[in-house]
């Protein structure tokens, strides 16, 4: 089992949840963030942190969401750099407005990479 960042984190990237992880499995891109399911410790302090719910427990999941979602935080842990601190000044400026918006992640992903560390 894992948590996996899925689509509501898309265009919100609050990057709270990156500071409460013990293992820093966190990767950031250019408007989400992901975790490495492989390097995920099944802890789930980072859920509670996440204000828009955008952290799942992979089991949460029906199989084609699962499936999908965990090659997504896979694929993208591996192409970007890790975060585990927040950058307030970072957190996209209209995030409120982005916030529990439907296919966000088919509409407005952006696969560069973010900063990171």
């Amino acid at each position: 089992m894992t948590y996996l960042v899925t689509d509501n984190c898309v265009k919100c990237k609050h990057m709270d949840c990156v500071e409460v992880c013990p293992v820093d499995c966190f990767y950031e891109g250019e408007n989400m963030l992901v975790i490495d399911p492989d390097e995920c410790i099944d802890c789930g302090v980072c859920v509670p942190e996440c204000p828009v719910d955008a952290i799942l427990q992979d089991s949460e999941l029906g199989p084609a969401e699962q499936e999908e979602w965990t090659e997504i935080n896979r694929t993208y842990a591996q192409q970007w750099p890790n975060i585990t601190q927040k950058r307030a000044e970072d957190v996209p400026a209209d995030a409120k407005e982005w916030e529990y918006i439907p296919y966000k992640f088919i509409e407005h992903f952006s696969p560069n990479p973010g900063k990171g560390d």
